[in-house]
């Protein structure tokens, strides 16, 4: 057993991080290359313009300039691929973090040792947050390498902002996947309801532009928050991120706080 459970939980995941981090390499190159056909198809846009409004809403997130670097990479990846799949990875972690443990009946060995449990939830939440990170890293640099290899004149700024956001908005996530195990000790249980939480945000955050009575409420999407400012073009929303901080605060918080009193089924 190691002594930080920090470096386990690191270890015990290194397959899963290697298998994540090709697939985004893959996934960025993959995008990236296809640009420049793209970039020459001149009836893109106008193509692009013949769907309904709420059918652009719903998957490339309203944006009517497919040919822009800014715009591509919005529409094929930031606004849907890729959140989702750090989102899929951040719950799969935050809910099995301590609620797999403690399901596998491997968290009273973690406890055995003169471990406090606030330490265990803490340790296993910077295992998330460093994970997603160094996975956002990678997908980074694969874009901004094959960007620069195409021509394609993207800012690093804006990328920057963008994976950082992606990147708040998957611990959010997985935090709160990380709350409900630690209240409630059932994996599946916080899965599916992280997962409902992201299927909520998506939407709310896509439809609420197209419904006048919703649109209100679109600032209670952590979806939002991630994508409202468009940080690709834009830059980095230091309210917006703010506000994804908060919320990752908030849940690590009620994690911490639930899980030290919770009788455990070890």
């Amino acid at each position: 057993m190691l002594n930080s459970i920090f470096l386990k939980t690191i270890r015990d995941r290194r397959r899963s991080l290697l298998f994540w981090g090709i697939s985004f390499v893959l996934i960025a190159v993959l995008v990236v290359s296809l640009y420049p056909l793209i970039e020459s198809f001149s009836a893109i846009q106008e193509y692009m313009e013949l769907f309904p409004e709420e059918v652009l809403a719903l998957f490339t997130g309203g944006m009517n300039d497919f040919t822009s670097p800014e715009g591509y990479l919005h529409s094929e990846l930031f606004f849907m691929v890729f959140p989702l799949l750090i989102m899929v990875f951040a719950i799969n972690f935050g809910s099995s973090a301590v609620a797999g443990e403690e399901e596998q009946g491997t968290l009273d060995l973690l406890l055995s040792n003169p471990l406090p449990r606030w330490r265990l939830v803490l340790e296993k939440s910077a295992a998330l947050v460093f994970s997603i990170f160094l996975l956002v890293i990678i997908f980074w640099g694969a874009l901004a390498i094959s960007s620069h290899v195409v021509g394609m004149g993207l800012s690093l700024t804006g990328l920057t902002a963008a994976c950082f956001s992606a990147a708040l908005l998957g611990i959010a996530f997985g935090a709160i996947a990380l709350a409900v195990g630690c209240a409630r000790g059932r994996r599946g249980l916080s899965m599916s309801t992280a997962g409902a939480l992201v299927g909520y945000s998506y939407l709310l955050n896509t439809m609420a532009p197209l419904i006048d009575w919703l649109e209100p409420f679109r600032v209670l999407s952590p979806f939002y928050y991630y994508i409202g400012a468009d940080p690709l073009k834009n830059g980095l929303n230091g309210l917006h991120a703010a506000v994804l901080a908060g919320i990752i605060a908030v849940f690590l918080t009620v994690a911490i706080a639930t899980f030290r009193k919770r009788d455990l089924s070890v």
